[in-house]
C-alpha cells in the first residue's frame, strides 16, 4: 500500500494572517498603481491591485475579494459608463450595424473554432475548451461552464489569463495611441460635489445592481445600473457624481477579484496546458485586432475605439481602461455588451454541440 501523500509546507504567506495578507496587497497595489500612473498607463488604478494580487495569489496567499465588494464595484463602472454614454451612439450604430453586427458574430465564431480546435486534439475537453475562449465576462463565464460540465478551474485559468494579457496589451495600445502629451489633469481626490446627486448616483447603482443580481442577468450588475443611469442622466432627472476615491476603490475591488483568481492550484492544474492555451489567446487576440482593423478602415473608428471595442477581456475592465483613455466608450460598451449577449445566446449550444461530437466514436 502506497503510503499518503504528504502535503506540501505552507508557503510564508500562508501563514500569515488574514489582516496581514491584505495590508500587503494595499500596500503592494498602492505602490505598483502608483508606479504605473507615474508612466502614464491608462488605468493604473486597476492594473496595479490586479498585478499585486497576482503575486500575492500565486504564492500562496488565501485572501479572496468578498463577492458584494465586487458587484458593488462593478455598479460603480455601470454608472461610469452611463456618465460616458451619449445620444448619437444610437445612430452611429445603426448606421454600420451590419459591419458592426459582423464583427461581433465573426469574433464568437472565431472563438468556437479555436475551441473546437483545442478538443479536437484532446487539449482540453469539449466543453472546458469553448467556456474557456468565449469572449465574455470571466466570472460570467465560470458560473455558466460548470452549469454545462466544464472544468470550472480551468475555465478560470483560461478567462483569467486572458482578461489579464488583454488588460495588458490595451493599455500598452492606449499608452502608445494618446502619447506621453495627453495626461489630463490632476486628480481632486475629495473635491466637493453635490450630496444629493451623489446619493441619487448611489441609488442607482444600488438598486440597479440589486435588480441585476435578483433577476440573474448576466453582467446585470453592471449593465443594469448602466442602462438605467443612462436614462434617467438623459432625461435629466440625475447628474452622476462619481468622486475619484470611490472610483479608485471600485477600480481596486475588481483589479483584485481578477489577480486573487490565479491561485496556485490552478496555475498548477493548468500547466501541462499553457502553451496550447496561450496559443488559444493570442489567436483570439490576434482576431480581435483583425477586426478592430476592419472596423478603423471601414466604419471609420478611431484605432484604439475599435481595439477596444473588440478587445476578448472583461466587460469592466475595458470600460476602466477605454475611460481613462479617451477613447470612445459609448461605441466601446455598445460593441462589448452586444457580444456579451451573443455569447451567452451561442455559448451553451456550441458547448453541447462540441461535446456531443467529442462523444461521437470515429468512424
Amino acid at each position: 500500500m502506497n503510503p499518503p501523500a504528504v502535503p506540501p509546507p505552507p508557503s510564508a504567506l500562508e501563514k500569515l494572517s488574514p489582516p496581514t495578507q491584505w495590508a500587503m496587497l494595499i500596500a503592494g497595489s498602492a505602490v505598483l498603481a502608483a508606479l504605473f500612473r507615474i508612466t502614464h498607463l491608462p488605468a493604473a488604478l486597476m492594473l496595479g491591485p490586479m498585478v499585486a494580487g497576482i503575486v500575492l495569489s500565486s504564492n500562496g496567499a488565501s485572501i479572496r475579494a468578498p463577492r458584494p465588494a465586487i458587484i458593488a464595484s462593478q455598479t460603480i463602472v455601470g454608472c461610469l459608463v452611463a456618465r460616458a454614454l451619449t445620444g448619437d451612439i444610437a445612430p452611429a450604430f445603426a448606421k454600420d450595424w451590419p459591419l458592426l453586427l459582423g464583427s461581433v458574430l465573426v469574433m464568437v465564431a472565431a472563438s468556437g473554432l479555436i475551441g473546437w480546435l483545442l478538443a479536437r486534439f484532446g487539449v482540453l475537453p469539449g466543453t472546458t475548451a469553448v467556456w474557456g475562449v468565449a469572449p465574455g465576462g470571466a466570472s460570467v463565464m465560470m458560473v455558466m461552464s460548470g452549469a454545462f460540465g466544464a472544468d470550472p478551474r480551468l475555465v478560470a485559468f483560461m478567462q483569467y489569463l486572458r482578461v489579464v494579457l488583454v488588460a495588458a496589451l490595451a493599455t500598452v495600445v492606449a499608452r502608445l495611441w494618446v502619447g506621453s502629451a495627453v495626461t489630463g489633469p490632476d486628480v481632486v481626490w475629495f473635491a466637493a460635489f453635490s450630496p444629493l446627486q451623489f446619493l441619487l448616483t448611489l441609488l442607482i447603482a444600488g438598486l440597479g445592481g440589486a435588480l441585476g443580481h435578483m433577476l440573474r442577468i448576466p453582467a446585470g450588475a453592471l449593465l443594469v445600473p448602466m442602462v438605467a443611469g443612462t436614462a434617467m442622466e438623459a432625461a435629466g432627472l440625475v447628474h452622476i457624481i462619481l468622486p475619484p476615491w470611490l472610483l479608485a476603490m471600485s477600480y481596486a475591488f475588481l483589479g483584485w477579484s481578477v489577480g486573487l483568481g490565479f491561485t496556485r492550484a490552478i496555475l498548477l492544474h493548468a500547466s501541462r496546458t499553457l502553451p496550447q492555451v496561450l496559443g488559444a489567446i493570442m489567436s483570439v487576440i490576434g482576431v480581435s485586432a483583425l477586426l478592430a482593423w476592419l472596423l478603423v478602415m471601414g466604419a471609420g473608428i478611431d484605432p484604439l475605439t475599435a481595439y477596444l471595442a473588440t478587445s476578448p477581456g472583461g466587460v469592466d475592465s475595458v470600460a476602466i481602461i477605454a475611460a481613462s483613455s479617451g477613447a470612445n466608450l459609448s461605441f466601446v460598451m455598445s460593441l462589448q455588451t452586444a457580444r456579451l449577449v451573443v455569447v451567452l445566446i451561442a455559448g451553451p449550444p456550441l458547448a453541447r454541440f462540441i461535446a456531443q461530437r467529442m462523444r461521437q466514436p470515429a468512424k
